[in-house]
């Protein structure tokens, strides 16, 4: 039997909420307000965790915004992201410490292998970097002295007097499609993430990261990051996507992926691939429909239908392996409402154990 799966949503701290594709409203702009009433709705839906993005320029600065929502919640995980190239990781693992506690023991962190803001970084270095700054959290963070000699940190330290509440580092989930992201994913993190993709290459990449985590004698869970569209009617859900992009245009809609941190990476690269191989209707297998990603960067498309269809869809990534998924849809309370309605309840969902 298949073991229960971790439902998230997503919280628009990077200037990413939208009526209309492409269309910045001032009222779903990134607020303390509105990002917070996107968690407590999350909470309220029934949620399991709630994925808090960070950019470094775009949005609420998401640590800060993590220690302040913790207090407002009861139930519902955080998945906070947490950018390596702007973090010192001794003082990092303080920091997760504390707002583990503040959350009662509720804290997952996304590990994002950034550059430092203002310099860009090879890939082999950076990637390098993040899966040090792993090893040093997972040391800190299980109570272990640290002894690192690395190539980016030398640090000899004694764990610091703040635990987590398990006394274990947090789940560290991280994602990335390049062969170095791979490398790095399969050495330090826990929940490998995923983007949209056709369910052959799902299955492709859980095996390939499998094969790649057991030459170290270990095993990752894996996560799927994806929009979602669920109306009563395929009919309706295909009607609200064509809606979405109706007032984008090409030109509009490029300044927007441009715009992004990660407009180059493999990853995003694959998501503009899909595009190209879709139908005219955006398409690219039954209901996972690639139009989401002509507005943005990353994480470019969204699984469209009605309740019995999104829910086969999610069974199905199920069965190929996937254990966590992190949802999201335009704009996002509206959406939040619609799926914890139509499909949360009718999933057999709580949290990832790792």
């Amino acid at each position: 039997m298949t073991n229960p799966c971790e439902i998230s949503w997503f919280s628009a701290l990077c200037d990413d909420d939208y009526e209309f594709l492409g269309q910045p409203d001032p009222m779903l702009a990134s607020s303390w307000e509105h990002c917070r009433n996107i968690v407590l709705a999350a909470e309220k839906g029934g949620f399991d965790n709630i994925l808090l993005p960070s950019g470094y320029a775009l949005g609420l600065d998401t640590t800060a915004f993590a220690a302040a929502i913790a207090t407002l919640t009861s139930r519902i995980r955080l998945l906070m992201a947490v950018r390596v190239g702007e973090t010192w990781p001794p003082q990092l693992a303080r920091q997760i410490a504390t707002l583990d506690h503040i959350l009662g023991g509720r804290l997952t962190v996304n590990i994002i292998s950034s550059d430092l803001p203002g310099e860009t970084m090879a890939s082999a270095p950076r990637y390098g970097r993040t899966v040090e700054a792993m090893k040093i959290l997972k040391t800190l963070l299980n109570g272990e002295h640290l002894s690192h000699q690395g190539e980016h940190w030398q640090l000899d330290l004694d764990p610091p007097r703040m635990k987590t509440l398990s006394r274990k580092c947090p789940p560290l989930y991280f994602g990335g499609l390049s062969e170095d992201a791979r490398e790095a994913a399969a050495e330090g993190c826990d929940v490998y993430l995923m983007w949209p993709d056709t369910m052959p290459a799902v299955k492709a990449i859980i095996a390939d990261m499998t094969e790649r985590a057991a030459r170290r004698g270990r095993k990752l869970k894996f996560g799927y990051r994806t929009h979602v569209i669920v109306r009563e009617t395929e009919a309706e859900a295909r009607d609200y996507a064509t809606r979405l992009l109706s007032k984008l245009d090409a030109a509009q809609g490029a300044a927007i992926r441009a715009k992004s941190l990660d407009a180059t990476s493999a990853g995003v690269a694959r998501q503009a691939e899909l595009r190209e191989n879709a139908g005219n209707d955006g398409y690219v297998e039954d209901n996972l429909w690639t139009g989401i990603g002509r507005a943005r960067s990353g994480c470019g498309a969204a699984i469209v239908g009605d309740p019995d269809q999104v829910l086969a869809k999610l069974e199905a990534y199920r069965e190929a392996g996937i254990e966590a998924f992190i949802l999201s849809g335009y704009p996002h309370l509206r959406e939040c409402d619609m799926f914890s309605r139509y499909v949360l309840p009718r999933i057999d969902h709580g949290r990832l154990n790792v």
